[in-house]
């Protein structure tokens, strides 16, 4: 009987297995308690295997990161273009939560790692932040100029916006249980959009 063996897995596929290896590893061991021996072991390569597709342990870290906010920012493109209304802010907020909180190990590198390594976070900063922060000032000007929303500052709507955004999205590890339920957070999506888009003052 003739045994067929499964071809071996492409550059593209190796180098996917490593960024995913890293991305569960980073996030529950830290990028410092992570050795590439692990990455190796982790993803089924060789640590030369490894050093091949990326010349150190900062470098894949970096990738990951980098890959995790494109994903961040396209998730937000996604989300405003759903946009039923200017007004329909909860219901971004509530597929935040839900998105991230399936993500939840890529966000933990995304956010805790950048803090440590400048480098990583110049280049986050330049590459996606500013990109996201042009995406939603845009969004918000139009808003304003609908006459949606008073005038103001787009540029600081946008950040406050997207601060509401992350909280949103870690709210699971901040301000809710681990295991809330769907209700839960439909309420604290709506309690988040309603102090967005009304503030806290009592309105005379």
């Amino acid at each position: 009987m003739r045994v067929f063996n499964s071809p071996p897995p492409s550059e593209a596929q190796t180098r996917s297995r490593i960024l995913q290896a890293a991305r569960r590893l980073f996030a529950s061991q830290g990028f410092d308690g992570t050795t590439t021996r692990d990455l190796a072991q982790a993803a089924g390569v060789a640590e030369g295997t490894l050093f091949r597709h990326f010349p150190n342990k900062k470098a894949i870290l970096v990738e990951v990161a980098t890959q995790g906010w494109v994903e961040i920012l396209t998730d937000l493109l996604t989300e405003l273009s759903e946009m039923g209304s200017y007004k329909a802010v909860a219901q971004v907020m509530r597929r935040r939560m839900w998105n991230m909180q399936k993500n939840a190990d890529l966000m933990r590198v995304c956010f805790m790692e950048a803090q440590f390594h400048p480098d990583l976070r110049d280049r986050i900063q330049s590459e996606v932040i500013a990109k996201m922060t042009d995406v939603a000032e845009a969004f918000f000007q139009t808003a304003m100029d609908k006459g949606v929303y008073r005038k103001m500052d787009a540029n600081l709507v946008a950040k406050v916006f997207l601060g509401m955004f992350a909280v949103a999205g870690f709210s699971h590890n901040t301000l809710m249980e681990p295991d809330a339920s769907p209700q839960t957070m439909q309420q604290m999506a709506e309690g988040l959009a309603d102090i967005f888009l009304n503030g806290v003052l009592v309105r005379d």
